[in-house]
Order: C-alpha cells, then structure tokens, then sequence
C-alpha cells in the first residue's frame, strides 16, 4: 500500500508540474513598484503599446514647485478614496490645470504611523486615486507623474490625531512645460 501511495504521488506531482509550467516573469507596470539600483531620477518610466514599449526619463521631482491654485487632497486614516468633500478641492484643482499648461506632479504621503513600506504603497495609492480623478475630470493622463513619499515628508510633527490627519495627503505640485 505504501509503494502505490507513494507511486501516486509522485505522479500527482509530475502531472502538477507538467500542467502549470514556469511561471511567467510578470512585466513591470509601475516604476514604483520595481526594485532598481537606479536613484529615482535616473529610473526610466515604461508605457507600453501593442507593438512597442515607448520609454521616457521620469520628471526631477526637484524641478516642480507649488502654486497658490493648487490644493491638497486629504484622506482618512488608512484610506485612499477621495472624500466627498475633498472631490470638489480636486474639481477646482481640475478646473486650474486645464486652463494652464503645465506638468503636474501628485505626491502621496502620509502620517508617522504604519511601516515605512507600507506607508510607501499608500502613498501611491493615494497619488493614483488623485490622478485617476484628475484623469475623470479631463485632464490628459500624460501630463502627470506621481511619486510617494510615504511618511518621510510630513507638514506637521506633533503627535496628534488633527497633525497626523494634515499629513494624508496628496500634494500637487507642478512645472511649465517644455
């Protein structure tokens, strides 16, 4: 009985083997997201078409500055949906960025708690959330750039709930074209 339980499972095994294959290395989507020994301003961005991968450098956070016009999107704890509230500071930031051309710049950031990783990957989320609703608002998805910074850039370093809730965030900032 043995020998047929063993003969068995090695057959399940290889019959595993054979159906799934290798796995496929997974295509990088976001530059964020790999692991590069590049520094971030050396990191290429990657868009992909259906025959060709079109490469282009990513944007010099440095070179972008703030504008008066442009107001912070905040979040609440742990979260990356745009609050109701928050929707119409992005429809008046929407409503600025079609009138200039300018490249724009959506930096994610967050409050001290959390893991420094974590807060990186929801950073970014939010930085996406605030893209995708500029996109819904019309603005063309090729002017902007996003980055997180995670916890590393706060505004405000008391530890309270009210500073904490000024460091979720996500921070437009942007350059003139050209």
């Amino acid at each position: 009985m043995s020998t047929r339980v063993r003969a068995i499972t090695v057959s399940a095994l290889i019959l595993t083997i054979v159906l799934v294959g290798c796995a496929r290395q997974p295509s990088v989507t976001s530059m964020a997201a790999a692991p590069s020994p590049l520094r971030d301003s050396e990191r290429p961005v990657v868009d992909e078409g259906r025959q060709k991968i079109v490469v282009a450098e990513r944007p010099e956070p440095a070179t972008f500055a703030e504008n008066a016009n442009e107001k912070p999107i905040y979040f609440d704890f742990d979260r990356y949906e745009i609050r109701p509230g928050d929707a119409k500071t992005l429809e008046a930031d929407a409503a600025w960025l079609r009138t200039n051309d300018v490249l724009i710049l959506i930096e994610g950031q967050c409050d001290e708690r959390g893991t420094d990783e974590y807060n990186i990957a929801l950073g970014d989320r939010r930085a996406r959330a605030t893209m995708n609703g500029l996109v819904a608002q019309g603005i063309a998805a090729d002017r902007m750039s996003t980055v997180s910074y995670g916890k590393d850039r706060p505004v405000c370093t008391e530890h309270t709930e009210a500073c904490w809730a000024l460091n979720r965030r996500a921070h437009i900032v942007v350059k003139p074209r050209g």
